[in-house]
């Protein structure tokens, strides 16, 4: 069960009204249960391989490059019906291409004074507005400017909050974020135990103009740390992706009680994975990373939390997908015709997307080297053979579910 606030605005300031509801639990309501998908990480799940163009549509994206202004060290950040936005990690440039590749415009406002971002964690685009939206976890506000990047205003966030990654455009009118700040704390806490009001995960839905608050949710959590000891240092899960964008709403993970919920505007929020056993009854502790749904599919990844005096690096992670027509949930091995040897593991940490569409990012020196060993074919082949690797940009694979 979890309790939910609505914070409304009047003529006088800002009115708070507190109103909870619970949900009854999926295992307590036999409807509901049939609704749910159960990921059993003790279970051995079938390995199928499937081919990406099986399940979606696939394109192939370059990010024109001759003009020099617009070689980058980065990745997509947004996708419009028009426009290609990136972010050049490295030189803080925010870059605009039409989705056929060409470059449109481009600024940098990277520094620490008024109206400057020292990191762009996500930038947002509204090409009927013009308005390029960038949150910067070091900022308590949203700047906005225009693609040519004239400064227009800030949107400050609501009361010692900070937005990360975990935070998605709602609407046109809307963003929904996850507070960040709030998963510090309890990690600064941590050693000495965590008390009831630090066991949530907040939630806000904010206005676009004016960061004016709409909606705020807090999940409870279970006094679970998903994390590491590592030579007596507490170290947090290198992956937690609390919210996602689905074409029906925002997927909100739960990982500390293994639940995946559907969150929509001014409706109950909606239970729809949940793992089996809890992560507070495994050994090494494995917890679910939210779930990617895409069409009839839902594709989710649990990671297995190893301790002791040697950091792992990596931790161990087991993918899985669902077809939610049928129920069936296998371990799939996702192949490209094109790109012979190459799996594209479907996740909410290995991969971006935006809605019902997601991209693979093919590193241009591997792709080449894949293309001289003849691993390479069809329009992908094509392509890469008019790249030259010190002077143009990497490759996108462009996955459309319908």
């Amino acid at each position: 069960m979890f309790l939910k606030k609505k914070f409304m605005k009047t003529t006088k300031g800002v009115l708070y009204l507190i109103f909870p509801f619970f949900i009854v639990s999926c295992l307590e309501n036999k409807q509901a249960e049939n609704d749910v998908a159960f990921i059993d990480v003790t279970k051995t799940y079938s390995e199928k391989e499937i081919f990406l163009t099986d399940i979606a549509s696939v394109d192939y994206l370059y990010l024109n490059s001759d003009d020099d202004d617009y070689l980058y060290s980065g990745t997509i950040s947004y996708l419009t019906k028009n426009t290609v936005v990136v972010y050049s990690h490295i030189s803080g440039d925010i870059l605009f291409f039409t989705r056929e590749g060409n470059p449109k415009s481009c600024f940098n406002h990277k520094g620490q004074g008024p109206g400057e971002y020292i990191n762009a964690h996500r930038v947002f685009y509204d090409e009927e507005t013009d308005d390029v939206f960038i949150t910067d976890f070091m900022k308590t506000n949203i700047l906005v400017y225009s693609s040519s990047g004239d400064f227009k205003r800030n949107i400050l966030l609501p009361q010692e909050t900070r937005t990360g990654n975990d935070v998605v455009s709602y609407d046109d009118f809307s963003f929904f974020f996850y507070d960040v700040n709030s998963e510090r704390k309890r990690l600064v806490s941590a050693q000495n135990g965590l008390s009831s009001d630090e066991l949530v995960a907040p939630f806000f839905l904010i206005s676009k103009i004016d960061g004016e608050v709409l909606d705020y949710l807090e999940l409870p959590l279970t006094p679970v740390y998903l994390g590491i000891n590592w030579n007596g240092t507490r170290l947090p899960a290198m992956f937690k992706t609390r919210l996602l964008k689905s074409k029906e709403g925002v997927m909100l993970c739960n990982p500390e009680s293994d639940t995946v919920f559907l969150y929509k505007k001014n409706e109950s929020l909606r239970h729809v994975i949940h793992k089996t056993p809890l992560v507070s009854s495994t050994n090494p502790m494995t917890y679910l990373n939210n779930c990617v749904d895409m069409g009839r599919y839902q594709f989710m990844e649990v990671f297995t939390l190893r301790q002791g005096d040697e950091y792992p690096g990596e931790f161990p992670v087991n993918y899985y997908m669902r077809d939610k027509e049928t129920g069936e949930v296998i371990r799939p091995k996702i192949l490209l015709p094109d790109y012979k040897g190459k799996e594209f593991p479907i996740s909410p940490s290995s991969m971006s997307f935006f809605e019902n569409e997601l991209y693979f990012e093919l590193d241009l020196i591997e792709i080449k080297q894949a293309y001289y060993e003849n691993k390479l074919s069809g329009k992908l082949k094509e392509l890469v053979a008019t790249l030259n690797e010190d002077e143009d940009n990497n490759v996108f694979i462009m996955v459309d579910f319908k």
